[in-house]
């Protein structure tokens, strides 16, 4: 810049210089007529007024150029700090976006804590009335029995006589009452000895069938040539096949111990593949598994007759399939459910299945009292529960098609306690409890409105439960 500057100013000197021109001193008085002709020149103090202005105007503008120097630095530091400024700017921006998904994610946890409350709310409320109702009934019988008391003291006070017949019958009740716990103990004897003979005689029938399985594999030699036969006389013998297994525990006592897909053969069944989870006590066939929503499991009832899905992912094995493996009892059904915290539950229920004729009812004894997570299946099913499809309407409710309200085809009692072959939901799930409502629930558990992650459904004989 300041090179530029005196190149300036040099130019504007010379422009000046030859601008102004001056008169020569000394100058011959002869030439008068040649002066005439001559270029008049400037003095040449008015040149150094006139190149002194020059420099104080380059002066000028090489202290404005310096002033204009600072004020660009001073705006080339103000940009990087507002620089600075527009990435932190960015940088919270970010951590503000961050923060919002992370309240986003919050919020869902709390609808889904809220829906998680309100069936906690509804099953409290329903419990409340149920003990409501129980100490209604508890008050009415402790009312009888004061009432009887009273007539019974009113009854000694008046009559001091029967006082010896009173001591009699309360010592026959006394006696009565030992016989018949006695009674009951030898009827329990008798049950745990039939079981532990039936147990025994299931091993013996197994072992009796591997035995036969084994000799006729030993039976399979390669077949000899007509010579020999000929030379040794003897007709010639057909390949058996091996028997197959009704179950995958009768796989697990001959010696499977992987699980996998296996092929058995109930009696009086067409042999079919089915997925064997085997364990440390036994075999379990799988009759149903849910896991990444693969399959649709909103069929009608010929598809869950038969079966559906793939025996290494989601399926359905078949209520005729399940029927033929379970139709004489002894059975037990064991349900193992996750949810999206990868919480896992199971319980095992006995049961028995009926066959077409009477829509496969699912028949669930009452042993004792169902828990809890029991109740959601177990306490509808005790007197039996048709299964029921969109196109076959079986269920206990006169005025909702329940497989049509919800989804997919189940053992309905009124619509709202369990179903396991509902719609998957992957998580989060809907907003809307009426789409929730046709998801995988289970009621005594997470809730009517928590879509589960999982289901798997598995049956065994019952010794598996006896063992363990």
């Amino acid at each position: 810049m300041k090179t530029t500057l005196a190149a300036g100013t040099l130019c504007l000197v010379v422009l000046v210089a030859t601008g102004f021109p001056f008169e020569r001193k000394g100058a011959s008085p002869s030439g008068g007529a040649a002066k005439e002709k001559r270029v008049q020149y400037a003095a040449w103090d008015d040149v150094n007024v006139i190149a002194h202005g020059l420099l104080q105007l380059g002066q000028g503008l090489k202290e404005h150029v310096d002033k204009t120097k600072v004020q660009m630095r001073d705006i080339t530091a103000k940009l990087k700090v507002f620089n600075r400024t527009v990435t932190e700017m960015g940088k919270e921006s970010q951590r503000l976006r961050a923060v919002g998904e992370a309240l986003k994610a919050r919020a869902h946890g709390l609808e889904d804590r809220e829906g998680q409350l309100l069936n906690v709310t509804a099953e409290l409320r329903e419990k409340a009335e149920e003990m409501q109702q129980e100490r209604r009934t508890m008050s009415e019988r402790i009312s009888r029995l004061e009432e009887r008391v009273d007539s019974m003291l009113q009854g000694d006070a008046l009559l001091p006589d029967a006082n010896t017949a009173g001591a009699r019958n309360i010592s026959d009740a006394r006696n009565i009452q030992l016989m018949l716990e006695s009674q009951n103990r030898r009827i329990d004897d008798l049950m745990e000895r039939i079981r532990l003979q039936q147990e025994k005689l299931d091993k013996q029938n197994v072992r009796i069938r591997t035995l036969q399985s084994q000799i006729q594999q030993r039976q399979r030699t390669p077949a000899r040539s007509s010579n020999d036969s000929a030379q040794s006389g003897a007709p010639e013998q057909r390949d058996s096949p091996v028997e197959t297994a009704l179950d995958c525990h009768e796989l697990f006592l001959r010696g499977e111990t992987t699980s996998g897909i296996y092929t058995i053969q109930p009696i009086n069944a067409e042999p079919f593949n089915v997925y064997c989870e085997m364990t440390t006590d036994g075999g379990w066939t799988v009759i149903q598994r849910r896991q990444d929503g693969s399959v649709d499991f909103d069929q009608l009832w010929q598809a869950y007759e038969e079966g559906f899905g793939r025996l290494n992912g989601e399926f359905w094995l078949g209520l005729e399939k399940i029927h033929s493996i379970a139709k004489d009892g002894g059975y037990i059904l064991n349900i193992k459910l996750s949810d999206w915290g990868d919480d896992v539950v199971s319980l095992s229920l006995p049961f028995q299945l009926g066959g077409e004729e009477t829509k496969y009812s699912l028949q669930i004894p009452e042993v004792g009292t169902f828990s809890t997570l029991e109740s959601s299946l177990g306490t509808d099913a005790t007197s039996g529960l048709p299964f029921s499809t969109r196109d076959q309407d079986n269920d206990q409710k006169n005025d909702t098609n329940c497989a049509k309200h919800l989804s997919g085809g189940w053992w309905f009692s009124n619509c709202g306690r369990s179903n396991l072959n509902g719609r998957y939901f992957q998580s989060p799930p809907p907003k809307q409890r009426h789409q929730r409502k046709q998801g995988i629930f289970w009621k005594t558990w997470r809730g009517r409105y928590y879509p589960l992650k999982s289901s798997v459904m598995m049956i065994a004989p019952a010794v598996i439960e006896n063992k363990s």
